[in-house]
């Protein structure tokens, strides 16, 4: 009788993760055999063998076959899966998990279930009766089993929503904590820590307890290992999007000044997680937006947006400034002295659209809520006009937040002009000169009430002698004829060469 093969793990796990796309699983053989599909052929011939030997009553026999099946499906690339799915060995497999007197049975067979869960058929194995199993399994003596139910668990969850809902529904939660205990070995803590941030995806049931979830996670933030660091982040991201007052939650456990700090990570593996959960904290009220105020949050985001990174930081971080930029005018002021201003309104001139957008937005907040000093520095540093260009967008909510920043902005010029000797409003000339009243008209033809209104209102109140009935590009006046000549040959020359995108 042949010795059972050597108890080994998995050189390169089979893994899926929700906010990463999986891979596809190829469903059929491809026309030519490459060297490795020939090698497994032999393997695949003897399928009807090794389907008799996992249902025999022998252990060894079982044992034998169950490797067998492991190893053939522990190729991702490998197209057999289907044959082995179509051979019913997937509830024996599941059979063999309870086999408590043959952990190495247990451990292959737990093996076999997680590289088909990281499959297309992932449900299969969620229904076959394997889940119950393997939450059991997180409570075993051996370590190696203990890991392996965690993987196989962390695939299945990884899934629809439906297949992490089961094992939600088996508990697993609970046992899955218990894994993460001092002296975990860092594969180990690694493969917990993702399992953990999948069942964290979508919504938790009521019946989860999160507080505990946190606890956890909250010391995982502080990890030197950048794929468990990833992981955590993903996972409070989760959580404040798939609870109840997540956003507090997690606020309360204390996690705020750690992601703060993470947007000084050299990685934008962590970058990414860590301001991702951030952008979602500014999504909620005004006491919550206050504590990444407090927690200087700001002077963390102005290098974010003014060098290299990638495009999905640099819209995060626009969204954060939007976000705050929304509150009072303390909020501005701290938007202004962090210089966040100045590289948001260089993405506004040079950047990709998406990109354009999310800074306009953040202009567009600060200008509809500041006070005439705030309003002076915006102007101060170049807003008007890239703002002025916001009005061709097609997002009619942007276009007419923009529109109330230029109303702000109006406004604080009228202000301004008082116990001046010109009685003309200087940002509503500046305006005129840059194009911007050709926008302004132009929407008047749009189908949205609310933008028609306030553009309707800020010509009249503006622009009344520019706009006539006839023409309204002809004014009343000889001296405003030569202001708005003069002004429409200043606009027919760009002031400087429009940037391509900088971004990658």
């Amino acid at each position: 009788m042949c010795p059972p093969p050597p108890l080994l793990l998995p050189p390169s796990p089979l893994l899926r993760h929700p906010h990463l796309p999986p891979k596809p699983f190829p469903r059929r053989l491809p026309p030519t055999l490459t060297q490795r599909e020939n090698e497994m052929l032999p393997m695949l011939e003897g399928l009807s063998e090794m389907v008799e030997k996992v249902w025999s009553d022998d252990t060894t026999s079982q044992l034998e076959a169950t490797v067998q099946f492991r190893r053939l499906l522990s190729d991702e690339k490998n197209p057999t899966v289907i044959k082995i799915i179509r051979a019913d060995v997937l509830p024996r497999f599941s059979d063999f998990l309870s086999r408590h007197e043959h952990p190495q049975l247990q451990m292959e067979a737990a093996w076999v279930l997680t590289n088909i869960a990281a499959s297309d058929y992932t449900l299969l194995v969620a229904e076959c009766g394997a889940v119950s199993r393997l939450v059991e399994l997180l409570e075993s003596a051996n370590a190696n089993i203990r890991h392996q139910a965690t993987w196989a668990l962390g695939n299945i969850a990884a899934d629809v929503p439906t297949c992490r809902e089961i094992v939600l529904d088996h508990g697993a939660v609970a046992p899955l904590l218990a894994q993460f205990r001092e002296g975990m070995k860092v594969p180990v803590l690694r493969t917990s820590t993702w399992a953990l941030s999948n069942l964290c995806f979508g919504k938790l049931p009521a019946e989860v307890q999160v507080k505990p979830i946190l606890d956890i996670i909250s010391q995982l933030i502080h990890s030197v290992d950048e794929k468990i660091l990833g992981d955590a982040c993903w996972a409070l991201c989760y959580i404040c999007d798939g609870v109840s007052d997540g956003i507090q939650h997690v606020l309360d456990a204390g996690a705020c000044p750690q992601l703060v700090n993470l947007l000084m990570h050299a990685s934008a593996n962590i970058l990414l997680p860590a301001i991702t959960v951030l952008a979602r904290i500014s999504s909620g009220d005004d006491a919550q937006v206050q504590v990444l105020v407090e927690n200087n949050i700001l002077n963390y985001l102005a290098p974010l947006l003014a060098r290299n990174y990638p495009k999905s930081i640099k819209k995060q971080a626009c969204l954060i400034v939007s976000n705050i930029s929304t509150g009072s005018k303390d909020n501005i002021q701290a938007v202004i002295d962090a210089d966040v201003i100045s590289p948001l309104i260089f993405l506004l001139k040079t950047s990709e659209k998406d990109i354009k957008e999310e800074a306009a937005w953040a202009i567009s907040n600060a200008a509809s809520g500041g006070s005439s000093d705030q309003i002076q520095y915006l102007v101060s540093r170049g807003c008007l006009e890239p703002l002025c260009n916001v009005l061709t967008y097609q997002d009619a909510d942007l276009i007419y937040t923009c529109l109330e920043g230029l109303q702000n902005i109006l406004q604080a010029g009228e202000v301004g002009k008082q116990g001046q000797e010109s009685t003309a409003n200087p940002y509503a000339q500046f305006i005129l000169e840059c194009g911007g009243l050709d926008k302004l008209e132009d929407l008047q033809e749009v189908d949205n009430d609310a933008i028609y209104k306030l553009v309707m209102k800020l010509l009249e109140c503006y622009w009344d002698e520019e706009v006539s009935d006839d023409d309204p590009n002809l004014p009343t006046s000889n001296d405003s004829a030569e202001t708005v000549e003069t002004a429409s040959e200043d606009a027919a020359q760009p002031t400087e060469p429009s940037a391509s995108p900088n971004e990658s």
